[in-house]
């Protein structure tokens, strides 16, 4: 069978057995996962103890993931549409059925219009290598259909890592040495859990932990000290530290002539953004400015971990250029735990143009951005051919993709082929044609990479998939022979030949790791440096210079090559400036409010909005003002508000915090519609300054009474 996979062993305890698994979210832990088995069923899932990161624990969202592969709810087998569109009604039919009217609405679209008129749509909804956010690549351009950009998350902060300092990878453990930590515009309890005892044991040996964020989130309240800062302006910030830092003479200026390019041009830009300035623009007094500079400088080791959020506005790339640019200003680099402690993801050995089967892709083939999937629907974009056909694989854009009123608008034409692979009949889902029901993690095989550890893993699954779910590497298998591209023997590998076609097994950081090992232990650590080394203490950074790259001397365009494939002159960047600036955002006096979007504690995005237990933690949507601002608009604690600006409106309920920054509307992201808008009907599809990366806590919004 075409879903073979590599001999994986169990461990029999009792009458249980116990599968060795690995969670495929989009996040950066990517954590072991021990899953209990009776019988033919999953009783239970815990993290796994010997991993070094995992360390035994589950996150909020994950700790009874077996409830989710049994839901009631759960899609079992394929369905085609019955009413109208968004209506949720549909019928049952056999996988046969639903192949060959897929095939056919393709082929008939591709003879009409062209290729280039079916689109697909997908991203990390699943993480893992062989079915995550390649898997749909092969077949789509094997058709000839329009390349999907995928900039959700990253792409900005990627593109500015290597820009600035390369693929520089450090392990995260080795954040246990640092001595001063800050964790900037990222929710670390929420988002990176298994970070945090790291930090604790470098708390408990004298570290002192800084926070920045414009709201007191989790993890802020456990900071020794909360910088609150206006939503983005973090570049600013960034350039006020360095104006400290040079002005007094605390920058390592040894580490900066052996190691960096462009101190003087950066030093110039930095002379304009004395602390004064930087408080006028960030919200941060002009004396916090100095004692943040002064105790990063001059506190080694000192750590970096920034979030995503920082990219969410028009001017992330330089917020990130700027930010990534402190370490070695200071020569942070030189020791344990020091630098920056980002996108392990660089040291993996993934054959992503192999996977993505980028020699497939037909010469002048567009490109469209999942940012902009409203705009490219509802012809916005003035696409020609205009997209006609729309597959939906490991996302829910309803929720997800920017300007939500557009995109429904699009997903409700007649004339729109849809189909969408999921595990629930989502708020996208109920838009589509054909409905194909997608296996979970404990019933396909995997290989998967990490964002935030050094450890690559296997998920085996635990059990046969239910119903008539299939894993999505057999459901492009199904469709790739309905069309007849099975006459290209990768449309007929197995899992386990796609396993060995992953990764270069062969690599030096692959060093003793086999796909058979892996497949017994779960999990092995890369051969690269350990928390206890500095392997850029004496520079060596991948940039064209080798050097940390103040100013740009390479490629402007340098990239995450996962998210994007090419691009065209529709979705170009802004021409990047010679070192970071900031040029402060002309507020809009309608919608005096900056709403920022963090995710949901118990939510990945928008999975787990419809399971109870996570909905009950989440509390429902919300929106959390400072006081000053709620009394201003006649709002109180538990009343209904509805939250506005030109693109759309949504309603949530009214929090009150001091500990939110004036000025501030948090609202935050992944609930489902039931019937209404949601936070990402007020976002903008417009793209920022670098990577081509979304804007999701840039919206300016007010609030009234709903």
């Amino acid at each position: 069978m075409t879903t073979t996979t590599p001999e994986i062993p169990m461990e029999d305890v009792s009458e249980k057995r116990i599968v060795r698994a690995a969670c495929a979210h989009d996040c950066p832990d990517t954590c072991a996962i021990l899953v209990t088995v009776e019988g033919d069923t999953v009783t239970g899932v815990r993290g796994d103890p010997e991993h070094p990161f995992t360390r035994g624990g589950l996150c909020a969202k994950v700790n009874d993931y077996e409830k989710r592969a049994y839901h009631p709810d759960r899609l079992l087998y394929p369905l085609r549409r019955t009413g109208p569109k968004g209506s949720g009604e549909f019928e049952r039919i056999s996988w046969d059925e639903a192949v060959a009217e897929i095939c056919s609405r393709f082929t008939s679209i591709a003879a009409e219009f062209g290729g280039e008129a079916i689109m697909p749509t997908s991203y990390l909804g699943n993480q893992g290598i062989l079915n995550g956010l390649t898997v749909m690549d092969p077949f789509m351009h094997r058709l000839g259909a329009s390349i999907t950009e995928r900039t959700f998350c990253t792409s900005t902060r990627g593109s500015a890592y290597l820009r600035t300092v390369g693929p520089a990878v450090t392990d995260p453990e080795g954040i246990v040495h640092a001595r001063y930590i800050v964790v900037w515009g990222h929710n670390m309890l929420t988002s990176h859990l298994h970070l945090w005892p790291f930090v604790t044991q470098a708390r408990k040996a004298g570290a002192k932990l800084v926070v920045i964020d414009p709201y007191r989130s989790r993890t802020a309240k456990q900071a020794d000290w909360h910088i609150r800062i206006r939503p983005g302006t973090d570049g600013a910030l960034a350039l006020g530290m360095m104006n400290v830092i040079i002005a007094e003479g605390l920058q390592d200026q040894d580490y900066i002539d052996a190691h960096t390019t462009g101190f003087a041009e950066l030093a110039a830009k930095a002379a304009e953004f004395p602390p004064e300035r930087v408080e006028a623009i960030t919200g941060i007094p002009a004396d916090d400015v100095r004692t943040l500079a002064r105790e990063y400088a001059t506190t080694q080791p000192a750590a970096l971990r920034v979030g995503t959020a920082v990219e969410n506005h028009p001017q992330g790339g330089q917020a990130f250029r700027a930010i990534f640019s402190l370490p070695a200003l200071v020569g942070a680099w030189r020791y344990p735990g020091g630098g920056t402690h980002e996108l392990t993801l660089f040291s993996f050995p993934v054959n992503f143009d192999r996977l993505s089967r980028t020699d497939l892709i037909r010469p002048g083939t567009r490109t469209i951005n999942a940012l902009q999937l409203g705009r490219a629907l509802t012809g916005e974009l003035e696409l020609d051919p205009p997209v006609m056909g729309l597959m939906v694989c490991n996302a829910n854009p309803v929720i997800t993709v920017p300007e939500q009123n557009k995109t429904i608008a699009g997903l409700c034409r007649d004339d729109l082929f849809t189909v969408v692979s999921d595990h629930f009949l989502t708020d996208t889902a109920r838009y589509a044609d054909i409905v194909l029901p997608a296996t979970t993690i404990l019933e396909h095989f995997d290989v998967m990479f990490s964002w935030g550890h050094l450890y690559v893993s296997v998920n085996n699954p635990a059990i046969e998939p239910l119903g008539e779910a299939v894993s999505n590497v057999e459901m492009f298998r199904r469709l790739a022979a309905g069309m007849g591209f099975d006459d290209d023997p990768w449309f007929r590998m197995t899992d386990e030949e796609l396993a060995r076609e992953c990764l270069d097994w062969e690599a030096p950081v692959m060093d003793g790791i086999t796909l058979e090992g892996l497949c017994k232990t779960g999990w092995a650590r890369l051969a690269l440096p350990g928390p206890d080394e500095a392997p850029f203490a004496d520079g060596g950074f991948g940039t064209p210079s080798t050097k940390v790259e103040f100013a740009l001397t390479g490629d402007t365009d340098s990239v995450v090559p996962v998210f994007r494939q090419g691009y065209t002159e529709l979705q170009g960047d802004t021409a990047s400036p010679p070192v970071p600036d900031h040029v402060p955002e002309v507020p809009d006096p309608r919608h005096p409010l900056k709403m920022i979007t963090p995710r949901g504690h118990a939510f990945l995005s928008s999975q787990y909005a419809n399971m109870d237990r996570q909905l009950s933690s989440e509390q429902g949507q919300h929106v959390t003002l400072h006081p000053e601002e709620a009394q201003r608009r006649g709002l109180v604690a538990g009343a209904v508000a509805e939250v506005f600006n030109d693109l759309g409106a949504f309603r949530a309920v009214v929090r009150v915090d001091d500990g939110v920054l004036p000025g501030v509307a948090v609202a935050p992201y992944g609930f489902w519609r039931n019937g209404d808008s949601t936070v990402a009907a007020l976002v903008s599809g417009d793209l920022n300054d670098l990577g081509r990366g979304p804007r999701y806590s840039a919206a300016s919004v007010d609030v009234r009474p709903a």
